[in-house]
Order: structure tokens, then C-alpha cells, then sequence
């Protein structure tokens, strides 16, 4: 087994990780998104390039299979911004494919997963470095059931950390029923999206003491009413003794979103979103949350 957070470069110590946008896109498609697709490679390198320069080290992309990876550019990217990028592999909702690319997956998705994490993503040579799957709107549908079982197979096969897309922050506690509960993840090895998007300080807690990793990840989104809350929440998880179980992210999933189209982008949560939390928490226990949390977070015990 080797240790290490497994990037498209290659595998690295979780120290060298540094500041860490834990959740967001450089590429990414959906028929739920028509037309609003991230798919420029130059705009995605002028966007790690506007990272890079408020002191952004790390991307963690959360575009999972089927939804324009654009894994073989990935490398490349990386190299020439100096950033360190990490690649999913993992399974969406639904509604984000054709049902014909379901079907070609359907009885193989934990060998699919298995591969992309081991061997490469098709003929890029690149490697995932986590499970991305999602849950529906307070509830886990088939579809959900299927692909969190298939992502938990993966997971005791390789040791991958497993990052759940919450539908606008809801059904928490049932991911970990059925990751945690019934399929063995440990709950150190399962991230929570968009906990920023349902404000329940009592989920949150409830889903920390899971010994989870909670995830506040939207700030590139202009349309979720519940961001001004986020601060409250992080400072509670903070003083609850949770601090060190915190990462923060982006999440930009359409091109006018990135700051070099004229949206907040990548750079917004080290211009803006840390210093707010400064103001909260301290440059301290920040600095963690951007630096060590998403390094312990993503590193795995290869096998």
C-alpha cells in the first residue's frame, strides 16, 4: 500500500497538497446544463492561472464518468500552472446521462470505478483520485443506491475516498446509513457536499460526529440564498470540536461562473470566502481548513 493523495501527476505526500479548493471543475457537461458547458481548455488554464495568483496550490475536480472529464488535458494543465489537480471517477445523478451510457455500465460499475482509480482514465493514463456519486432531494433513489454501492465496492478495493454530491445539501444522514451502515465506508473516508445549501446545524453536527468530512462548497454559484449563512455554520463545527473535519470549495459547474468570464471562479474563496471565515475563526484555524484538512481528506492507503 502507499499513501498519498493521487493527483494526475502522479501520486504526492498530503503535506504537498497545500491550498486546496476541496470541490470544483475545470470541464464538465450535462444535458441538465445545455449550453452552458465548461469545455474551453484555454479558459480552464487562465482559471488555475487565476487561482494560482491569490495562492490557490490544488483543484479537486468532482466531474465524475460520463460528464467531459477531458481527463487527457488535465496533465498538461496542471504542469503549466504549477496547480495540483485531482481527477474523479464516480457516477451523477441520472437525469446528467443518456440512459444508453447507463446501460453499457450497468452491470460492471465497480470494475469501471476500480480501473479509473488503478489503471487510467480510458487510454489518458491518468487516475482518479476519488469516488464522486451523488443522493437525490432528501432522499436516495435506485439510481443513488446503486451507484453508492458500487462506489463503496471501489472503495474497499482501493482505499479511494468516496465525495457525495448532497441534492441542495439534503439527505445527509441517509448517505451514511447506507455508506457508513449498511456498506462498511468508514465514515473518515466519505465527504459531504453542499452542506452549505441546507443550513441544519443539527444535521451537520449529527453528520460530523459520523466522523465525516463536511464539505461547504458553493460560493461560485450565484443562486444559492443560503451562502451568507455559511460562516455561522463553519464557526458552530468549529467550536463543536469539528474544525478539523472542514473543507471548503468552489464549485464553478458553468462557464459564466468562471472569474475569467466575468464570474467569482476559483479565486473568490481565497479572495473573498477566507477572510470572511478569518473574521470568524482566525487565520489559524483557516489556514487548516484550506491546507491540512483537504490533505487527510484525499489521501488514501493506495491498494
Amino acid at each position: 500500500m502507499v499513501s498519498g493523495v493521487r493527483t494526475v501527476l502522479g501520486d504526492i505526500r498530503p503535506e504537498e497538497l497545500g491550498v486546496t479548493d476541496a470541490h470544483d471543475h475545470l470541464f464538465i457537461s450535462s444535458p441538465q446544463l445545455p449550453g452552458q458547458e465548461l469545455n474551453d481548455a484555454r479558459a480552464a488554464r487562465a482559471e488555475l492561472e487565476a487561482f494560482g495568483a491569490v495562492g490557490g496550490t490544488a483543484v479537486v475536480q468532482w466531474t465524475p464518468y460520463g460528464m467531459g472529464r477531458r481527463a487527457a488535458d488535465l496533465p498538461a494543465l496542471s504542469r503549466a500552472t504549477g496547480v495540483h489537480v485531482v481527477c474523479a471517477t464516480g457516477l451523477h445523478q441520472a437525469a446528467h446521462y443518456a440512459p444508453e451510457l447507463l446501460k453499457e455500465v450497468r452491470g460492471n460499475l465497480a470494475e469501471v470505478f476500480v480501473s479509473e482509480l488503478t489503471e487510467g482514465i480510458g487510454t489518458s493514463g491518468v487516475r482518479a483520485g476519488l469516488i464522486k456519486v451523488a443522493g437525490g432531494f432528501h432522499a436516495l433513489d435506485a439510481h443513488a443506491r446503486w451507484t453508492m454501492t458500487a462506489a463503496a465496492d471501489a472503495h474497499h478495493a482501493t482505499g479511494a475516498p468516496i465525495a457525495v454530491h448532497l441534492e441542495l445539501g439534503t439527505g445527509a444522514l441517509d448517505v451514511l446509513d447506507l455508506l457508513c451502515g449498511e456498506l462498511g465506508v468508514p465514515g473518515k473516508r466519505v465527504i459531504l457536499g453542499h452542506l452549505n445549501r441546507s443550513p441544519d446545524l443539527t444535521v451537520q453536527r449529527q453528520a460530523a460526529e459520523a466522523g465525516c468530512w463536511l464539505a461547504f462548497d458553493g460560493p461560485s454559484r450565484a443562486h444559492h440564498a443560503t451562502d451568507w449563512r455559511m460562516p455561522d455554520a463553519v464557526r458552530a463545527l468549529a467550536e463543536a470540536g469539528f474544525g478539523r473535519r472542514l473543507l471548503l470549495g468552489g464549485d464553478t459547474v458553468v462557464a459564466g461562473a468562471r472569474s475569467v468570464d466575468g464570474g467569482p471562479g476559483m479565486p473568490y474563496l481565497l479572495r473573498r470566502v477566507r477572510p470572511r471565515l478569518e473574521a470568524e475563526l482566525g487565520k489559524e484555524a483557516v489556514d487548516r481548513i484550506l491546507t491540512e484538512n483537504p490533505g487527510r481528506a484525499f489521501a488514501a492507503d493506495w491498494r
